[in-house]
């Protein structure tokens, strides 16, 4: 297993649903890392591809201008799903309960995870689910910050460094059979991290860790 008990630990651990039954209207990275992540899914998501945005809410950050033959959301709270106005269809599941995604096998071309994989408790069992719904030669982006909810991300993740967090993601690709090398896109900020939790200057890393299934 990637992860020891311990670091699959929350400081609240409390039922998911019940801290995502407020929507929250608010994008949680600044305009900086909202524009590289549109310009990497502008660079490698083709027009009219099937994609699943995974654990989304209310804006996807896709191209406006590109067209997709469906778009699948997944999320924890049912009225930012439905205010997403690229999704065709959207899903609410907690995946820390139920990892098993409801959706076909080799469906999509494309899977898609913004500023959320610190949550995931059992990383393993979702990227499986990941490389089974893609169709060969399908993409996973999976992209992050430095920002998050501090008591609800896994302790892996939160006491961890942004080197070491990249490092993490790339095991939890590596760990499944049938996916490419990780590549890694990163943007990181000059400003230390303590002053950027404090909203002082500089703008927030961005960090995209990529892979193909084979």
């Amino acid at each position: 297993m990637l992860l020891r008990p311990q670091q699959r630990t929350k400081l609240d651990d409390t039922d998911d649903r019940q801290f995502y039954s407020v929507p929250r209207f608010v994008t949680h990275v600044d305009e900086g890392f909202i524009d590289q992540l549109t310009q990497l899914y502008g660079n490698r998501l083709k027009p009219h591809s099937r994609i699943l945005d995974m654990m989304s809410s209310y804006v996807s950050h896709l191209p406006e201008e590109r067209e997709f033959a469906h778009v699948e959301g997944h999320g924890m709270n049912e009225e930012e799903l439905a205010r997403n106005p690229r999704f065709h269809h959207y899903f609410v599941q907690n995946l820390n309960e139920n990892p098993q995604l409801p959706l076909p096998d080799q469906d999509f071309d494309a899977v898609l995870n913004c500023v959320s994989v610190q949550y995931l408790q059992y990383p393993e069992a979702i990227f499986s689910e990941i490389h089974r719904i893609l169709k060969p030669g399908g993409i996973v982006i999976i992209s992050f910050s430095n920002r998050m909810f501090f008591q609800k991300a896994i302790a892996a993740w939160r006491d961890g460094t942004e080197a070491s967090r990249v490092e993490l993601v790339k095991g939890y690709l590596k760990s499944v059979p049938g996916l490419s090398t990780p590549e890694v896109i990163a943007n990181k900020s000059d400003v230390p991290t303590f002053l950027q939790m404090l909203g002082i200057g500089g703008s927030d890393p961005f960090y995209a860790v990529i892979a193909q299934r084979l």
